[in-house]
């Protein structure tokens, strides 16, 4: 069976609901025969690689919140991370363009190291005190750390055509399945489980869509 995750390096929803997927699929009998795949989103499409501001600027601005419902927001998030046993870093984090990490996300599914690139930018951006935002030496650091080869990255990276179809063919794909946010997971073409759900509705949803296959 076939798992799609559609999600966004720079969406805290998305980290939690990966801890939360991946507790679902441990205590589920048939994981061994579960592929999981992990699809491009992102949040802002065609932001510049330079625009990076903080988290907090970007909340208050896009959602109209005031700066203390926007550091409450992200308090929640600290303590629902911290229930999946993931760090998070309330204060002083930023967010810009994730284009440049998911087309290294399809250079790392080449060499089946997908779900190890996204765990390691995902616990860079949210747990770690360095940006991963416009810093291509940041990402390379990361992306070797992940296994893959340092030339082979810094040549993606080089070259912003590189994977630049893939990620957009992922885009287009969740807009015709319907996805209009992250994280968005789709069982074997039957099933959709929208948002960071609690484990109890995936395990739910693997056993529904085994069942039926």
């Amino acid at each position: 069976m076939r798992v799609e995750i559609w999600s966004d390096i720079a969406c805290p929803w998305c980290y939690v609901g990966k801890a939360r997927f991946e507790k679902a699929l441990a205590a589920f009998p048939q994981r061994d025969q579960v592929e999981v795949v992990h699809r491009s989103f992102e949040l802002d499409p065609g932001r510049a690689k330079d625009d990076v501001q903080p988290v907090l600027t970007m909340l208050v601005k896009k959602y109209g919140m005031s700066e203390a419902q926007a550091q409450a927001a992200e308090d929640n998030l600290g303590v629902q991370a911290a229930a999946e046993g993931l760090d998070y870093r309330t204060r002083g984090r930023d967010q810009g363009s994730t284009f440049d990490m998911h087309r290294l996300l399809h250079l790392a599914k080449e060499h089946g190291l997908q779900d190890e690139l996204i765990r390691r930018l995902y616990r860079a951006n949210f747990a770690e005190e360095r940006s991963v935002f416009n810093d291509d030496e940041r990402l390379v650091e990361i992306a070797v750390g992940a296994g893959l080869d340092e030339a082979g990255v810094r040549k993606v990276l080089a070259d912003p055509q590189a994977y630049a179809d893939a990620v957009r063919a992922d885009e287009r794909e969740a807009a015709q399945l319907g996805a209009t946010g992250v994280p968005f997971f789709v069982l074997d073409r039957r099933y959709g489980v929208s948002g960071a759900q609690p484990a109890e509705v995936f395990e739910r949803a693997l056993t529904q869509a085994w069942g039926e296959r």
